[in-house]
């Protein structure tokens, strides 16, 4: 339990201070203000660590972020070890998170749902009941009642 509170502490630490350098510390155009730190996982050793990411952009500045952050890797680790102070300092590996496409395809699903919704809506509208307004029996109330339990 100990062990995962500190690769949780861990990779809380390592998730500010890779945005923190990214915004300020690194000067390559290719990380602009488009790319955002979603998460981090470190293993329960502390040797390594996945930071995931975000690009707010098209296909061709997701590939550029994703050169950036491998030529920044040294610089970034070496601003966690600075800022951890552990005895060794993780490796980071970054990886694109798969958070805003997931995100699309629920909204499409939603969308189907809502239309389908309409679609039943709009031909129930007209429709009546198969039987009677109140389909239940009553007691006492026909004749066929009683032949039937009579027989």
């Amino acid at each position: 339990m100990a062990d995962n509170a500190r690769a949780k502490k861990l990779a809380d630490l390592i998730r500010e201070v890779v945005a923190q350098k990214l915004q300020r510390g690194v000067k390559d155009p290719r990380l602009g203000t488009h790319v955002t730190i979603t998460d981090t996982r470190v293993t329960g050793d502390l040797r390594e660590a996945t930071v995931f990411y975000t690009v707010y952009g098209d296909d061709e500045d997701r590939a550029s972020a994703a050169a950036g952050l491998e030529s920044a890797k040294g610089v970034l680790r070496s601003a966690v070890g600075a800022a951890a102070g552990t005895k060794f300092t993780p490796t980071l590996t970054f990886v694109a998170d798969a958070l805003p496409e997931n995100a699309q395809t629920i909204e499409d699903l939603l969308d189907r749902a809502r239309a389908s919704d309409a679609q039943v809506r709009q031909a129930s509208s007209g429709a009546k009941y198969a039987g009677e307004a109140d389909p239940y029996r009553k007691p006492g109330g026909d004749e066929d009642d009683e032949d039937a339990a009579a027989e």
